[in-house]
């Protein structure tokens, strides 16, 4: 048994209500890492030293930017949660997918669907888009970092059964002390992350060669992902697929660490370089 058990603290999911209104944590996180990206990719874009010659972003893109990444994320996000862990439920009820405020958003989902954003984006402007990728990925961890802070608010994701000292008592895990997994989440893919990119950002020429921090951010989400995996209850709509040990998440995780190497393979070879690499118009 654990020496010491903490008891999951009282903070109400809905920070403020006006009437059948309310602003609840989970969405507060995302809007609030929205916009700590958007001024963190301003001050990038704003840094001649950072990038290669030719087109690039510049403030007034980054705000067009953040629209389109904003409708990516709570689209992708919501559609791959639907999609890859809970599809016979809302296929018997529709009307539940709309209601995102209840919790229910896929990271590889949300990915994706910033992904596609920013492709549209950066080519109705001519601009290369591994660059684009380059600039918002450097700001992914800031958003992880308080998304998953919201899922420990919520009492959701929380880890499997445990007796080490910290374990946290659920209120939807059961009578059961178990791994606080949200905050390991929170400190390896938001804080670590964001640290790790932060000092290959701004000490090395890495942006100078599009598409390398896209491809190390990928594999550094997914190493972390995979990690915190171990301790993370499966959803109990998926469980495990395969040997006891193999979740969806890690599933997901391995296939964005090999897009990521890819990445970061192509990046290195200067395929990537050049203000209309890739498919044109």
């Amino acid at each position: 048994m654990p020496i010491l058990v903490i008891p999951f603290p009282a903070i109400d999911p809905i920070l403020v209500s006006f009437g059948p209104f309310a602003i609840r944590w989970y969405a507060l996180a995302y809007v609030a890492g929205l916009l700590f990206g958007w001024w963190y990719v301003r001050r990038l874009v704003a840094t001649d030293r950072l990038w290669p010659a030719g087109p690039r972003m510049d403030a007034l893109g980054v705000d067009d930017l953040l629209v389109w990444i904003t409708f990516g994320v709570v689209l992708g996000g919501r559609l791959g949660y639907v999609a890859f862990y809970n599809l016979d439920y809302y296929l018997s009820d529709p009307l539940e997918i709309v209601k995102v405020w209840d919790g229910g958003m896929s990271f590889h989902g949300g990915m994706t669907g910033a992904a596609l954003a920013m492709i549209l984006f950066a080519r109705g402007r001519k601009l290369n888009f591994w660059s684009v990728f380059d600039a918002a990925a450097a700001a992914v961890p800031i958003g992880l970092l308080l998304g998953r802070l919201a899922n420990f608010v919520n009492g959701e994701l929380y880890g499997r059964p445990t007796d080490v000292s910290w374990a946290v008592v659920f209120p939807r895990g059961g009578d059961v002390p178990r791994h606080p997994s949200q905050i390991y989440e929170a400190g390896l893919e938001g804080l670590v992350l964001f640290v790790v990119l932060t000092l290959v950002v701004w000490r090395t020429p890495a942006l100078k060669r599009p598409g390398l921090v896209t491809g190390l951010f990928g594999v550094g989400y997914a190493l972390a992902r995979i990690v915190v995996e171990f301790f993370r209850e499966p959803d109990p709509q998926v469980g495990y697929l395969a040997f006891d040990v193999v979740t969806m998440g890690m599933v997901l995780s391995a296939a964005m660490g090999f897009v990521g190497l890819a990445m970061i393979a192509l990046a290195v070879s200067g395929r990537t370089a050049g203000p209309s690499a890739g498919p044109g118009p």
